[in-house]
């Protein structure tokens, strides 16, 4: 697996996610290490295994063992882009775990992925590829948020031209 530990600079590094049934849900395209990292904020290195079953997520970790919703995961870049039926998915799933505060957005640790992505965007073409998503899944972020995202993507944007 592709992935970054350090801004601008890819590593490789062996996949802990581990595909557990023969039939793969559509939205494990979206489940990575990097976000299991940050909803349960423990290192990468604390991540024993993360099993993909037909209709959940297993993640199993230093301290850690729960059972997550694939609709948990934010969408990423090099796979398929997530469709209508998908953000409906996901807003059903931030009303049903945030209904104290009915909320159809997404919960705060997803600007905080995407800004992540953003700083180890290693080419312009790929924080493009960033800043697309994030444009066609602008409905999961109120105003602050969005906002602090652009932010983050046009001085990404800066530093990448400038180096």
């Amino acid at each position: 697996m592709l992935t970054s530990l350090k801004p601008r600079k890819l590593v490789i590094r062996q996949s802990k996610i581990s595909y557990k049934s023969s039939e793969i849900h559509p939205l494990a395209r979206f489940v990575t290490e990097e976000a299991v990292c940050l909803k349960f904020k423990i290192k990468f290195e604390d991540i024993y295994v993360v099993e993909c079953w037909q209709y959940i997520v297993y993640v199993h970790g230093k301290g850690l063992s729960k059972f997550v919703s694939y609709a948990d995961f934010p969408p990423v870049i090099g796979v398929a882009p997530p469709t209508t039926l998908e953000a409906t998915k996901w807003r059903r799933r931030w009303l049903k775990k945030h209904s104290f505060i009915y909320s159809k957005q997404a919960p705060v640790w997803w600007g905080r992925f995407f800004a992540i992505q953003f700083k180890q965007a290693f080419s312009d073409k790929v924080l493009y590829e960033w800043g697309k998503l994030i444009n066609l899944i602008r409905f999961a972020f109120n105003e602050e948020i969005l906002q602090q995202l652009r932010n983050c993507y046009r001085h990404n944007k800066e530093l990448l031209v400038s180096s």
